[in-house]
C-alpha cells in the first residue's frame, strides 16, 4: 500500500504461457487453440485448424502480442507462411529494441531509377543504426519492378520504405519475425515447383541436385526397411546332396528376425 495516497497498488506475477514447457500448458493452449480455430473472423489458414492456431499462439506469446492481431497478419505464399511487411514494422516500433520508431530517408531523384531509401532508428545508446538502400535500380536487376501484379510500379515510394524496412529488421533485429519470411519479398520473388512436367526445363546442376535428394530420399526409405524387417517375403536355399529331412535352410538377411526358441544349457553348468 502507498502510504501517500492510501492506494494498495498490485503487480501482475503472471508468466508468459509455454504450451511446450508440460503436459498442463500444453492442454491449456490446446483449448485456446480449440476456440480461436472455431471463430469465424480468423483467416480460413487457421479456421478449424488447431494445429495451425496453436503455433500462431505459440508466436504471438513469443512475440508479446495479442494472437488474432498476428493471426490476421500471416499469410501463406507459395505455401510458405510469412509475415506482412507493415506487421514487422509495427513489431519493430513495439519492441522497445530502439530508443525512436522506425524511420526513413530517401535518396537520389524521384523518378529516376537512382531513387531510394533507407530505413533507420536511434538506439538505446544514441547512435544511429541504418539498415540497407534499395532502389528502383535494385528493385528491376532484382525483377521486382516487372513482375506481373506486383505494386512497384504504382507504389514505388511505400514499396521501397516497405522493403528498406525489412532490410533493416534483416539486418539488426531478425528475432522479431521468428524465422518467418516476409510476404511482399516472396511475391516478388521467383519461385517454380518442380514437376514431371517441366524438369526437362532445369539446368544441369538443377537437375543433379534434384537427382541426389531423390537418390538419398531412396537410400533413407531402404535402410529404414532394412531396420523394421519391413520384407515379408522369406527366401530359402538348399543345401544339395542332402537328405531332405537334413536339407539345411540359409535365410536372407533381408527377412524378418526370427525368436531364438528355447537354448540347450551348456555342460559346463551341468551338475555331475
Amino acid at each position: 500500500m502507498d502510504n501517500k495516497t492510501g492506494i494498495t497498488v498490485t503487480q501482475s506475477t503472471a508468466t508468459p504461457l509455454n504450451m511446450f514447457a508440460n503436459q498442463e500448458s500444453f492442454n491449456t493452449g490446446y483449448k485456446m487453440a480449440q476456440i480461436l480455430s472455431a471463430s469465424t473472423i480468423v483467416p480460413k489458414t487457421f479456421q478449424g485448424n488447431i494445429g495451425n492456431t496453436m503455433i500462431a499462439i505459440d508466436m504471438a506469446q513469443r512475440l508479446h502480442t495479442n494472437p488474432l492481431m498476428l493471426m490476421q497478419n500471416i499469410y501463406i505464399v507459395y505455401g510458405m507462411p510469412s509475415f506482412s511487411a507493415k506487421f514487422i514494422i509495427a513489431c519493430i516500433n513495439a519492441s522497445g529494441l530502439f530508443a525512436t520508431p522506425l524511420r526513413y530517408e530517401f535518396v537520389g531523384e524521384e523518378g529516376k531509377d537512382t531513387w531510394g531509401c533507407y530505413a533507420y532508428a536511434i538506439d538505446k545508446k544514441g547512435e544511429l543504426i541504418k539498415g540497407s538502400t534499395i532502389t528502383i535500380d535494385i528493385a528491376k536487376k532484382k525483377g521486382w519492378y516487372q513482375k506481373d501484379g506486383s505494386n512497384w510500379k504504382v507504389e514505388p515510394e511505400q514499396m521501397l520504405r516497405y522493403r528498406a524496412a525489412t532490410r533493416f529488421q534483416t539486418a539488426h533485429c531478425p528475432e522479431i519475425t521468428c524465422g518467418l519470411a516476409v510476404k511482399e519479398e516472396l511475391e516478388d520473388g521467383e519461385y517454380t515447383e518442380i514437376t514431371e512436367d517441366n524438369v526437362d526445363q532445369l539446368s544441369a546442376e538443377e537437375k543433379l541436385t534434384q537427382a541426389q535428394e531423390k537418390e538419398q530420399k531412396e537410400a533413407n526409405t531402404q535402410s529404414l526397411n532394412l531396420n523394421t524387417g519391413s520384407t515379408t517375403s522369406e527366401e530359402t536355399q538348399t543345401i544339395p546332396n542332402k537328405p531332405q529331412s537334413q536339407a539345411a535352410t540359409v535365410t536372407s538377411s533381408s527377412s524378418k528376425p526370427q525368436p531364438m526358441g528355447k537354448q540347450e544349457m551348456p555342460d559346463m553348468f551341468k551338475q555331475s
